[in-house]
């Protein structure tokens, strides 16, 4: 059954952390709808990637979607300036729905206060934020726990997609 991903998403982002697991949804039937502050804008990745923003955060419901992606970069600091995106986040953790961060992507749930006891991965820099959140932090490839699966750098990105296909099948 094809379901629709919300991607939380803006200038920055580590591109191959977008479009290779946005390939893989989409490769597998599903709907990836990119959103920012704003609709209609293209924004630029780390690497020069663009990538035209379907919604802007104040025309999105979570409960639309069936599935979050969150790539890494420096998009996800750069979207915690607005509040907003942490309780779109929020919406999801809260429903039990797929959550699918990758590197710097779980700096967004942060700021959902929703980590406590959850097991997660990301970026070696950002582990100090996320034990601090009350995350218990491991350093792995990929780790799945409360339907939320992180990842913590390109590198991780088959058995990201992996972990998240598998969530979305279900």
């Amino acid at each position: 059954m094809s379901k629709k991903i919300a991607t939380l998403i803006t200038d920055l982002f580590e591109d191959v952390e977008f479009t290779e697991p946005a390939q893989a949804f989409k490769d597998a039937g599903h709907q990836v709808i990119t959103i920012d502050i704003q609709a209609g804008k293209d924004i630029t990745g780390k690497k020069g990637e663009t990538v035209k923003i379907d919604k802007g955060i104040g025309e999105v419901n979570p409960q639309d979607f069936d599935a979050l992606l969150i790539p890494g970069g420096f998009s996800p600091d750069l979207l915690r300036e607005d509040d907003r995106f942490g309780e779109f986040a929020k919406a999801f953790i809260q429903e039990g729905k797929p959550v699918f961060a990758i590197c710097h992507g779980p700096q967004v749930l942060i700021d959902t206060d929703l980590l406590k006891g959850v097991d997660i991965t990301g970026f070696k820099s950002i582990r100090n934020d996320l034990k601090n959140a009350g995350a218990n932090y491991k350093d792995e490839e990929v780790v799945v726990s409360n339907n939320i699966v992180t990842s913590r750098f390109p590198d991780d990105i088959p058995a990201f997609n992996r972990e998240s296909l598998k969530l979305l099948a279900e």
